[in-house]
């Protein structure tokens, strides 16, 4: 699993969880991170086609829980760069993708941030159409301009 694929993993878990709100981390973590799970979804698409290793799934772990638990505060960055839009409105896998990409800039200062962000458009365009995938790179363009290189 490249740490693209791990990404995009994690963008996954992250948008499961916005439809279950009562769900426990830990016990959604440890059931997409199974290897029952990956086994059932092996042929569906290649990100299941190994299970993670140690780094991998630390690598993981730690984006899908500083995403949850800044949850609000990553909220907070798109929806004042979502210009002309409520937040409510916009597509949930576009917030899960602009999520995992803000928590990496902001927290992982081990990853150039236009790593982060040039991989958060890559998945987008696996799961979003073109004038989506321009916005999240309008928003996330925007909010390392204001809150990373102007903070």
């Amino acid at each position: 699993m490249t740490r693209k694929h791990s990404r995009e993993f994690a963008v996954q878990i992250i948008f499961s969880l916005g439809f279950d709100d009562n769900s426990e981390l830990k016990e959604v973590l440890e059931g997409w991170l199974s290897e029952s799970f990956f086994t059932r979804l092996s042929g569906i698409d290649e990100l299941y086609g190994n299970m993670p290793n140690d780094e991998e799934r630390a690598y993981i772990i730690r984006l899908v829980t500083g995403a949850f638990e800044h949850g609000a505060e990553l909220d907070g960055y798109i929806e004042k760069y979502a210009v002309g839009w409520r937040f409510g409105r916009l597509p949930r896998v576009a917030v899960a993708i602009m999520r995992i990409c803000m928590f990496e800039v902001l927290y992982m200062h081990e990853i150039p941030p236009k790593a982060s962000m040039n991989e958060a458009i890559e998945i987008a365009k696996k799961y979003e159409p073109a004038d989506v995938v321009s916005f999240i790179n309008g928003i996330i363009g925007s909010f390392y301009k204001g809150e990373v290189l102007q903070p």
